[in-house]
This record gives structure tokens, sequence and C-alpha cells, in this order.
């Protein structure tokens, strides 16, 4: 999509170019009765005038009936095949970018705004949709309106072409910059909405603390200033419309009123031919000839925002932040041995490494803990050992196996994460423990459930496992939440876990129950836990202590403590803020 949009567009309608192509013939014969009314208007005139005979009046007033009946049925024809076109390459597109984004980088995400990705896919693909109906039904209107205007004009009064080729023209341009002015006035309008969306977003999520604080007038006075700025910009808007419309309609009509006079003339004068009933033909032909080069102007904003979208999905379409993962041979079985040697990463537009050569061997039944102050590197040591994140420098092996020789999505298929917050989704309790593992039996999730000491309040449950859970667990607690994630990570049985802070964010009790059922999980399992209460990892087999990126000291906890390092002024610091939280 770095290409020319219009040359994008005509890519993705490749496949559809037979469908496009007879849905413009079904259109053009649909539409025909805008240039064939006139024709046969002004024949049957002409017979009336010169009291022709009966029969050619049947003939005209026959073929006017054919011609207006077609309408229905080709009409289906053209929205049958048109639509199927445009829904086809929706399709694909919204395809494509779920694919392209499945295949992108932990660290493309990290860069980009989930709500900006939304868009890409809901917005953007809607806007070249509409894009696409509006070119489909105003630009096939248009043409066949400018073409047959000019043909029938050419062939039944070849004089009055140049007129027409000429005041059209100059007619849509001044129409058009009369658009332009308009767009103006709705861009200052529409920014001025934005403005106010955003103040009422901001009044509902600060409503606590202005309720707190009896700020109320004060919220208020900033929302009634936003309402009286949109009220101006509307009422400047519905002015400048009124304007517009009169003065667009007034010059529409007074070209008419011109090819009429002129057309009118030629006929009472008896110059160039000209009959009645060309004058009538003349007529509608010149106001449907304005009506269309106008028509064409003013599906240029919707080609520029169609255009704008296409370049937008070119963002995701054709990142180079791809995961590469194509012609690996799959990971077929994990035991568990992760060893990291001399392993850096750093950032795009970083001053430092995140981690600087870093290197530990985690075995089979291992708890390998990460600790550190904000910012040393944690997160991004497990990102890499995910591989989220490949490293810049170092290896890190799998069994003996270099990890990134192999299609990493099927070695996560022997990891399980229970992150700091658990991620459920609008579902039942079924369906959040066992997603992506297909059909699994009652027995095996009661089981998991039971390990991640979850069972007991999921039997409570109006419905049990089949409880909905709300969007994002809304409907149980947080305790309860990251149990079910640990139940979740169990009945996937993996061979590395890595706990993700998995206790953080929890009271005292939740943490008892959960420490439980973390010990059920970790056993005869490989597992790096990333801990900022530093009462988790007490009986780790060892403990890794970052800063800035680099292992400054590692050992068990009653060593750490000892060496009167960074570890032991973070546990002390600690054991204070408990002790004082106590008293």
């Amino acid at each position: 999509m770095g290409e020319s949009p219009i040359r994008t567009l005509l890519y993705l309608f490749e496949e559809q170019k037979l469908r496009v192509f007879f849905a413009f013939i079904f259109f053009s014969i649909k539409h025909s009765p805008t240039w064939v009314i006139p024709l046969l208007t002004a024949n049957t005139i002409d017979i009336i005038a010169s009291h022709k005979s009966l029969s050619k009046l049947i003939i005209n007033v026959a073929i006017l009936a054919v011609v207006t009946l077609q309408n229905w049925p080709m009409n289906l024809l053209y929205v049958r095949l048109q639509s199927k076109a445009i829904r086809e390459v929706e399709n694909r597109l919204r395809s494509a970018l779920v694919e392209r984004m499945q295949q992108l980088t932990i660290g493309f995400y990290l860069r980009s705004n989930a709500g900006v990705l939304q868009t890409k896919i809901v917005r953007d693909v809607e806007n070249i949709e509409q894009m696409v109906r509006n070119l489909s039904d105003g630009g096939s209107t248009a043409i066949n309106g400018v073409v047959g205007a000019i043909i029938i004009t050419a062939i039944k009064v070849p004089i009055f072409l140049p007129f027409f080729l000429v005041l059209a023209p100059l007619i849509a341009i001044f129409i058009a910059k009369l658009r332009f002015r308009l767009r103006a006035r709705n861009e200052e309008f529409r920014e001025e909405i934005e403005v106010m969306s955003a103040r009422v977003n901001e009044m509902t999520t600060l409503m606590p603390i202005t309720r707190a604080h009896g700020l109320e007038q004060s919220a208020l006075q900033t929302m009634y200033a936003s309402f009286g700025n949109v009220k101006r910009a509307g009422l400047k808007l519905d002015i400048f419309n009124a304007k517009f419309n009169a003065l667009a309609w007034v010059t529409f009509q007074m070209a008419n009123v011109l090819c009429l006079a002129v057309a009118s003339y030629c006929a009472l004068k008896g110059k160039f031919g000209v009959t009645i009933g060309d004058v009538v033909l003349l007529t509608a032909f010149f106001g449907q000839l304005i009506g269309s080069v106008i028509l064409l102007s003013s599906l240029m904003p919707q080609i520029a925002k169609g255009f704008a979208s296409i370049r937008s999905l070119g963002e995701v379409l054709e990142s180079p932040d791809v995961e590469e993962n194509a012609n690996k041979p799959a990971m077929p079985e994990v035991i568990g041995t992760v060893e990291l040697v001399g392993v850096s990463f750093k950032y795009p537009n970083s001053n430092r490494k995140a981690i600087s050569k870093f290197s530990v061997n985690a075995k089979p039944g291992q708890m390998i803990a990460l600790v550190g102050p904000s910012g040393s590197g944690k997160s991004t040591l497990i990102n890499l050992l995910t591989g989220f994140l490949r490293p810049q420098s170092g290896v890190i092996s799998v069994d003996g196996n270099d990890y990134s020789q192999f299609d990493l999505r099927t070695f996560r298929k022997f990891i399980s994460v229970v992150p700091q917050e658990s991620v459920l989704f609008e579902a039942s309790v079924r369906d959040n423990i066992t997603y992506g593992l297909g059909s699994v039996s009652d027995e095996r999730v009661s089981a998991a459930l039971q390990a991640a000491n979850a069972l007991d309040f999921v039997s409570e449950l109006p419905e049990g496992v089949d409880t909905l859970v709300g969007e994002r667990g809304a409907r149980i607690s947080g305790g309860q939440r990251q149990r079910l994630a640990i139940a979740r990570a169990l009945i996937r049985n993996p061979r590395i876990l890595i706990l993700d802070e998995a206790t953080s964010a929890l009271d005292s009790q939740s943490e008892s129950a959960i420490q439980h059922a973390l010990e059920t999980l970790m056993r005869d399992r490989t597992t790096f836990v990333v801990a900022h209460r530093l009462s988790t990892v007490q009986r780790a087999d060892l403990i890794l202590v970052l800063d800035k990126g680099k292992m400054i000291e590692s050992g068990r906890h009653s060593d750490l403590v000892r060496a009167g390092g960074l570890y032991q002024q973070l546990y002390e610091a600690q054991a204070f803020s408990n002790a004082d939280g106590k008293k």
C-alpha cells in the first residue's frame, strides 16, 4: 500500500473486476431513463407540434414505458453485483489486518495505541467501503449523465455542444469553490464537537474527584463554555449552509434559464434547425450535465477520506515489524531447560540497553525470581523469554536448542503466563479457562479449578462454570479473576511458567489463597517469577537482582539479605513499610 492509493484500490478489486464491470453495465442500463426520457419527450412534443401520425406517438410512449420498467430488475442486478464485490473486499481487508496483527511483534504494539488499531479495522475499512460505494453510485451516475447528454446533444443539436462544454464546467467550478469554503466551516464545527466530547469524557472521569472536593460549579462552567462554543460554531455553519444552498440553487437555475432562453430564441427564429422538442431536450440535458459535473466534484472529500484510510491501513499491512516464523520447524517437545547467554536488548530511541549481557540457566523444577526497581528490565526479560522481543546479541536456548531457529508459535504452546492483571473476556468461566483448547472434559476443568484453589467460589456462582464473568471479568473479584488465570495456566500443563507480578495487586487474604494455587502450578515446572513483593520469592531457588538492565546480584534470599546490596535495601524498605502500615 506504499504505492498510490488509486493503484492500491485497483489491486484490492483485482479479483472482483468482472463483477465491477457487469455492475457498471447494469447500472448504465438501469440509469438510461435519465437521458432517454428527455429524448423521447422531445420527440413526442415534435410529433404533436407537427401533427404527425398517431403510430409514432404510440411507439415513443411504448419505448418510454419499457425504458422506465427495466429500471427495477436492472437495479437489483446492479446492487447484487456491486454489494458482493464491495463486501468481499471489505471482508478481505479486515481479515488481512487481523492476520497481520497476529504476525506483528509485541514491540509494534508497545509503540501503538490499541484504540488506533481498532479504528483501522472498524472505521478505516468502513471509510474505504463508503468511498467505493459513493464512487460506484455517484460516479456512475455522473459519468452516465455526462456521456449521455454530450452524445445525444452532439447528434440532435450539435451547434449547442460548445455552449454546453464551456458553460457547464465554469458553473461547476464556481459551486465547487463555494463547497470548499463550506468544508472549512464544517471542519470548525467538527473541532468544537471533538473538544466538547473530550470535556464530557473528562467530566465523567473526574466525577469522584469533582464531587469529593465540591467542584461541581467549576465543572459545570467548563461544560457550559464548551456548549456555547458548539452553539456559536453551529449557528455560523447553519447560516453559511443556507447561503451556500441558496446561491448554488440560484446559480444552477439561472444557468438553466440562460439555456432555455437561447434555445427558445433559436426555435422561435428558426435558427440552426432547433425545434420545440429540442428546447425541452437541451434544457433537460444542460441541467443534467451541470448536475453531473457538480456531483463528481462533491465526491472529492469522500475520495480524500478513503485514500487517507488506505494509507492508514498500509501502516499495519506493510509494517516490517513482523515476527519471523515462516518456514521454520515446529518445536515438537519442551522439557524446560532454559538458558540465556550474554543476552542484550535496546529499545529504539533509547539511550541505554534495557537488558545488557544477561546470563542464567534455569532447569525444570526451579523457581527463578526477577526483582529490582521499576525500569530495571524485568518486563523486557519476560518478553525476551516468550519471544515477543528478540535479543540483539546473545542466545536464548531451550533444551539446548537456539529458540530463534524454531517457529515460536509452537514453542509458546509449552508456556503459560499469569500476568499481574488477569485478562478475562465476556464469556463463561469455562470458556475463559479453556480459551483456545477446543473441547475440554468437565473433569479436566474441575481439576484445574481445584488446583487453582478456585473450585469453591466457582461452585457458588449462579450457573457454576457456565456463569458469565462480564467484560474483563467485572462480575467477580480481583482475587477470583487471578485464580481463574492460574486455572487457565494449569489446564494447559505448561513446561515453562511465567508469573508476572501475579499477586502484587491483591489483598493479603487473596494473596494467601493464590500462593497455595501457585505452589501447585509451579511443581516440576521451570518457573520465572517477576516479583514486587519480596515476601513471595523467599523460597525461590535463585533470585536475580536487576538494575538498569544489568544483573547486579544473584543467590538465595538468605544469602542476598546478608550481602548488604540492593536486594537487602529493597527487602528492608518493604519490611519497614509493612511494619509501619500495621501500627
